[in-house]
């Protein structure tokens, strides 16, 4: 199947260059970057010098639709919209790894994102979080690939809304993200001098991610979902760890909490449910697309904390994406994406 990737030469974009190299059902038909139209992406990327034949190209989604069924879109919110829908209009099949299908409701993604460039096809996206919607995806033409921070977040946390184990408000989410979470740019927050050593918190109360993740949360609680999410920047390129903060309803043990999540991902190829007394570690799941989960139990006070470790480039976003096409196209969930972790 031919691809291409729109929006390759960010963090996002050379993540799913990669994958799609290694992939066995997949060929890599064009490659677009507004920026960087006219030069080789080997020479512009020398890590894929030999690998890759081909010039970036700018995003013409009639010319793209001509050598490519597939179309994975790594641009900006906002700019994401209008590719989408002329990939589409054009009976392209499109995994969107920005934030404009993402959203059930169009208030509030304007609310968050401001005013969408392609409301004709708002809502037409299946949610991409092959955990959550492996079902729907299968057939699907349209997939809105689940952001970095709703991911880490919402696997250790549906399987208890659904089961309704757990107070569905209020719940608290500390999340900490490498720095190739704020895309590849120049910001002179994100410089090597201004992280290295260092740590802090970020748009508090304010971060895009929250109504997602609340969005998702309430379809599983099957009730509105109240959720504090507090982002921090750390000093390592890949990588989201998550702690999620959560009130139990009649208590549950740490035994019990990892039965839970166990049951949920039985069939789960990505999700890894760690024994008792195991943390999740970034080093573990760097440059895959696993998810570690654990789950701890304060029985004094009833509540219950949920961990994950995901790499936010892979699992968080171009991996996902892979494993929601594998899905749409009816293939095995793992094909080209099972590679062990750069453990070191």
């Amino acid at each position: 199947m031919k691809v291409a990737v729109v929006g390759a030469s960010g963090y996002v974009g050379l993540e799913l260059l990669r994958l799609v190299l290694r992939h066995p059902r997949l060929e890599l038909a064009a490659a677009t970057s507004e920026q960087r139209a006219g030069r080789p992406v080997g020479e512009a990327f020398p890590a894929l010098r030999g690998l890759v034949d081909l010039a970036f190209e700018e995003a013409v989604p009639e010319a793209l639709a001509r050598r490519a069924e597939v179309a994975f879109t790594a641009l900006p919110h906002a700019a994401s919209a209008p590719i989408v829908a002329g990939l589409r209009k054009a009976g392209v099949t499109v995994i969107d790894l920005s934030a404009d299908f993402r959203f059930r409701s169009l208030e509030v993604y304007e609310e968050w994102y401001g005013a969408h460039k392609a409301p004709d096809f708002f809502g037409q996206a299946v949610y991409g979080l092959p955990e959550l919607y492996g079902a729907e995806l299968r057939g699907a033409e349209l997939a809105a690939s689940a952001g970095c921070y709703p991911t880490g977040a919402l696997l250790p946390l549906v399987p208890f809304l659904r089961e309704g184990l757990i107070e569905p408000s209020p719940i608290f989410i500390d999340a900490k993200s490498g720095v190739s979470g704020a895309g590849r740019k120049l910001e002179v927050g994100l410089l090597f001098s201004e992280l290295d050593g260092n740590s802090l918190a970020y748009k508090v109360g304010q971060h895009r991610h929250t109504p997602e993740i609340e969005q998702e949360a309430a379809v599983a609680a099957g009730e509105p979902v109240s959720v504090t999410f507090v982002p921090y920047l750390i000093p390592t390129i890949r990588g989201i760890v998550s702690s999620v903060l959560v009130q139990t309803r009649g208590g549950l043990t740490t035994e019990a909490a990892l039965e839970v999540l166990a049951r949920a991902y039985a069939d789960a190829p990505f999700v890894r449910v760690l024994p008792a007394g195991e943390m999740p570690r970034l080093q573990a799941v760097r440059g895959s697309n696993f998810c570690d989960l654990t789950a701890v139990a304060d029985e004094r006070r009833g509540t219950l904390v949920l961990l994950s470790a995901i790499d936010n480039l892979v699992k968080g976003a171009a991996g996902q994406a892979v494993q929601c096409l594998n899905l749409m196209r009816g293939w095995e969930e793992s094909e080209g994406l099972l590679e062990a972790p750069l453990a070191v």
